[in-house]
């Protein structure tokens, strides 16, 4: 079951992931996309690894869904965080067209393996301000799209606000 949570900046996406993993049945095996950029990104990483269970975990900025793909049948997988892996894109891929061929390589392998429980994470970022920038207009359109294709294609999608979790459902599932 592919399960997708969004929500803003601190919102308990990661958190509520983590949990999961903890609830679960199967052993965790942990996909971290962060790269220490800088020292605060670097504290940030520490902070999480110290938060997180003692389980396998595979730090990889660029190539998820070689990492999806590799996987073992048996494991609940968290990936956590696509925000940051569309970051790390942007800063090594600089052509739209190679990005978007990570991003349908990674919705290709969560396609494919259905055999996996696995919650990903992202940051909806849709509900800020509009971006000052080009780039970060870029990045915000991206991850957007990118976001929206794996809440299609996820069994269930999750809208994680002040720790709490609002089900996402299909608008026309709704619409009268």
């Amino acid at each position: 079951m592919l399960t997708v949570v969004l929500g803003g900046a601190r919102s308990g996406k990661s958190t509520f992931a983590v949990e999961a993993g903890r609830r679960s049945a199967q052993p965790v095996t942990f996909v971290a996309t962060a790269e220490p950029f800088d020292d605060d990104l670097a504290e940030r990483i520490a902070h999480h690894q110290r938060e997180r269970p003692d389980w396998p975990t595979i730090e990889e900025p660029l190539e998820v869904a070689s990492v999806v793909n590799d996987l073992p049948g048996d494991v609940f997988v968290i990936v956590d965080c696509l925000t940051v892996w569309v970051g790390n894109l942007f800063h090594h891929v600089a052509q739209e067209v190679h990005r978007k061929s990570y991003y349908d390589a990674l919705v290709d392998a969560l396609r494919v393996r259905h055999d996996l429980d696995m919650i990903v994470v992202s940051n909806e970022v849709g509900l800020g301000l509009h971006p000052d920038t080009a780039l970060g207009r870029q990045y915000r359109d991206e991850l957007g799209r990118l976001n929206q294709t794996l809440c299609a294609l996820a069994d269930r999608s999750l809208l994680l606000v002040a720790g709490r979790a609002l089900p996402l459902t299909d608008p026309w599932q709704v619409w009268p």
